[in-house]
C-alpha cells in the first residue's frame, strides 16, 4: 500500500514537473515580444498604434481558448499540450525569419494560436494532479508560466541586441533539447463523454460575465504596462536589454504574488484575494504614473505581484463555474479575457500616444477599480457564490 502511494506521488510530481517546464517554455516563447518592442518603436520608428496591433496579433488568438478548452475536454489525451507548444515554437522561429511587419504579425498570430491550444488542457491537467490542494498546485503550475513570461522578453532583448532579429530563433533551443522527455512524461487527460452533465449556460451567465469583466480589465492593465514600460525606458536613453529587464522584474516578481495568491485563496477565501490584489494594483499603477528613473523597478515589481496575485484564483473560479467542462472554464478565465484585453491594447497604445505614457496609467487604474463590484458575483468556492 505504501509503495503504491509513493508511486502515485512520484507520478504526480513527474507530471507536475513536466507541465511546469512546458508552461515555462510556452509562455516564454509566447510573451517575448515586449523585449524587442523598444527596438521597433524607437530604433525603427514604428508608431505606438502599430505596436499595439502587433501585441494584439500575439494575444488575440487566445480568445479562442473557450473553444479549444471545450474541444480538449472532449478529446482528452495530451494532443493540445504537445501540439500547442509545437505551434508556439514554430511561430517564434518564423518571426525571426520575417522581413516585414505584416509577416511578423501573421507569425505572432500563429504563436498566439499555439498558446491558445496549450493552456486549457495543461491547466486542467495541473488541477487534476492537485487532488485537494488545487490552489497550491495551480499556483505552482502558473509559476512556470510567469517565469517564462518574465525571462522571455529579457532573452529576446539580449538576442536581438546581439544578433539582430534572427537571434530570436535561439529561443527555440530549450524546446528542441527537452522534446523527448516532454513526449514521454506529459500526462494524459481522460476524455469527457458527451453524455456527461450538459453545459448550463443560463446558470453560468452571471458569474461567467463577472469573471470575464474582471479578468479582461486585469489583462488590459497587464499588457498595457508590459507594452509601454520598456518603450518609456528606452526613450529616455535606456538600453534594449535594460528595457526588457523591466518586464522581467514585473513578471518575475509577479511569481511571488502568484504563489501567495494561490495559497491565500485556500486560507482567506477567493473574494478577499481578488479585492486585495485589485486594490494593490490600483495603488501601484498610480505610483508608477508619477515615478521616474530607478524607482520604476521596485514599483513595477510590486505592481506585478498585485496583478498576477489573482491569477490562480480566477482560474479556479472559471473551472468551478463550468465544472462540467473545466478546460472550457480555464479558456474563458484566461484566453477569452486575454483576447478581449488584446483588442483594447490598440486604443490604449493610441491614447498613450496622445496623452503620454505616464497619464495612461491613471486610466488603467480607474479601469481596475470599476471591476470591484464583479467580485461579489463570482463563486467564492466550488459550491457557493457569495464572493466572500
Amino acid at each position: 500500500m505504501a509503495k503504491a502511494v509513493e508511486a502515485e506521488r512520484a507520478g504526480q510530481n513527474t507530471g507536475l514537473s513536466v507541465l511546469i517546464w512546458q508552461h515555462f517554455l510556452n509562455d516564454g516563447l509566447a510573451n517575448y515580444l515586449p523585449g524587442i518592442l523598444p527596438a521597433l518603436a524607437v530604433d525603427r520608428h514604428v508608431p505606438l498604434p502599430l505596436i499595439g496591433v502587433l501585441m494584439t496579433a500575439l494575444i488575440l488568438g487566445q480568445s479562442l481558448q473557450p473553444l479549444t478548452g471545450w474541444w480538449a475536454d472532449r478529446l482528452g489525451g495530451r494532443k493540445f499540450i504537445l501540439g500547442g507548444l509545437l505551434l508556439t515554437t514554430l511561430g517564434t522561429v518564423l518571426v525571426g525569419l520575417s522581413h516585414s511587419l505584416v509577416m511578423m504579425g501573421l507569425w505572432l498570430l500563429m504563436t498566439g494560436i499555439g498558446n491558445t491550444l496549450f493552456h486549457p488542457q495543461a491547466l486542467t491537467a495541473a488541477r487534476t494532479l492537485g487532488l485537494g490542494r488545487e490552489g497550491f498546485f495551480m499556483s505552482t503550475f502558473l509559476v512556470g508560466g510567469e517565469l517564462g513570461r518574465g525571462l522571455g522578453p529579457l532573452a529576446a532583448g539580449f538576442l536581438v541586441a546581439s544578433f539582430g532579429m534572427r537571434g530570436i530563433m535561439w529561443l527555440a533551443v530549450p524546446y528542441v533539447l527537452t522534446l523527448p522527455w516532454m513526449i514521454k512524461a506529459t500526462p494524459q487527460m481522460v476524455p469527457r463523454k458527451r453524455s456527461r452533465t450538459p453545459l448550463r449556460w443560463r446558470q453560468h451567465l452571471r458569474p461567467a460575465t463577472a469573471l470575464v469583466v474582471f479578468s479582461t480589465a486585469r489583462s488590459v492593465a497587464t499588457y498595457g504596462v508590459i507594452t509601454l514600460a520598456p518603450i518609456m525606458w528606452h526613450e529616455h536613453g535606456g538600453s534594449l536589454v535594460g528595457s526588457a529587464s523591466l518586464v522581467t522584474v514585473m513578471v518575475g516578481l509577479g511569481v511571488a504574488g502568484n504563489l501567495a495568491g494561490g495559497m491565500a485563496s485556500d486560507r482567506i477565501g477567493r473574494g478577499r484575494v481578488l479585492r486585495l490584489t485589485t486594490m494593490g494594483a490600483v495603488l501601484f499603477l498610480g505610483i508608477f504614473g508619477v515615478t521616474n528613473g530607478i524607482w520604476e523597478w521596485p514599483v513595477l515589481a510590486l505592481l506585478g505581484m498585485a496583478l498576477f496575485g489573482s491569477g490562480p484564483t480566477t482560474m479556479l473560479i472559471g473551472q468551478d463555474i463550468f465544472s462540467e467542462n473545466p478546460a472550457l472554464g480555464s479558456g474563458i478565465a484566461l484566453g477569452l479575457a486575454n483576447g478581449l484585453g488584446a483588442l483594447l491594447v490598440i486604443p490604449i497604445a493610441a491614447i498613450a500616444g496622445q496623452w503620454g505614457d505616464r497619464d495612461i496609467m491613471w486610466l488603467l487604474a480607474l479601469l481596475l477599480l470599476t471591476t470591484l463590484p464583479t467580485v461579489a458575483m463570482m463563486p467564492s468556492s466550488a459550491t457557493t457564490r457569495d464572493g466572500n
